[in-house]
């Protein structure tokens, strides 16, 4: 078995967690359609966060060939991707020209290693963007099952920033906002769709949980006042502040998590 292959393997075994040198990595597997045998291949690629984009690097280590994958989306730009949670189609688009670039510095700055890539190197190295094909969140098995895999996804996302901001330096990098206002954007449009979405329909089906729900929902109100404060603190480049509002965030989500789960997993796997 190759290395990606093993990667591969432990990715989807382990709910996009793997060891090794991708521990604690961002990591996404990108399935993409073979420009000369038209088979599926499927790459392991580390990626940042982009609002509802995904952003890729097609650095192969600083070679001077672009990687299969590359050449694959350049043929067919339809891909699908896994993040260890959800498997969704997706659109790549290749970035060119200022905006190329503009990204492109922004993820040196958030990991070095690409400018040495870039060094090694006379091609200019691609950055991809992916956006979902569709709107709203993926779909994957139950509502209980969708439930639980976004709140995986908070919290590893969470996890992540935490680690980040702690091994930044005086100033926040810019994909590091980038990164706490993604996330923060993300847990706002999530609770806007529960609560006029999931909780509406469960308080219609079960009307003995109007107290849990309204709960469920001045919880969000909380979470969204640390959000603010992260945004106010992101736009201001106060990582000291920053850092002590996601710590503030990741208490109180964790146990908002927590409580959704409790009172409402039951409920959902019987509906």
């Amino acid at each position: 078995m190759n290395f990606h292959q093993s990667v591969i393997d432990e990715f989807r075994g382990n709910q996009g967690r793997v060891g090794g040198m991708f521990a604690d990595a961002r990591l996404l597997l990108l399935t993409t359609t073979g420009a000369k045998s038209g088979l599926r291949h499927t790459s392991p690629l580390g990626y940042f966060p982009d609002g509802r984009r995904l952003l890729v690097v097609a650095s192969a280590a600083g070679s001077d060939k672009h990687p299969d994958w590359f050449h694959n989306i350049r043929a067919d730009p339809s891909v699908t991707v896994e993040d260890g949670t959800f498997t969704y189609d997706a659109h790549a688009e290749v970035l060119d020209g200022e905006e190329r670039d503009t990204v492109f510095a922004r993820l040196v700055e958030a990991e070095p290693g690409f400018d040495d890539y870039q060094r090694k190197t006379s091609r200019v190295l691609p950055v991809v963007a992916l956006s979902p094909a569709s709107d709203g969140p993926p779909g994957g098995g139950s509502l209980a099952d969708v439930l639980v895999g976004i709140h995986d996804g908070f919290r590893r996302e969470l996890a992540l920033i935490k680690k980040e901001l702690a091994g930044s330096g005086p100033s926040l990098g810019v994909q590091l906002r980038v990164n706490c206002m993604t996330l923060c954007q993300g847990l706002h449009n999530h609770h806007v769709g529960e609560d006029k979405g999931l909780f509406e329909a469960i308080g219609a089906r079960h009307p003995e949980l109007a107290a849990t729900l309204a709960r469920l929902r001045r919880e969000h109100e909380a979470v969204a006042d640390l959000t603010t404060a992260i945004q106010a603190a992101v736009r201001e480049e106060s990582r000291d502040t920053a850092r002590a509002e996601v710590e503030r965030l990741a208490d109180a989500l964790e146990r908002h998590l927590d409580h959704e789960e409790e009172q409402l997993l039951p409920v959902l796997r019987a509906m």
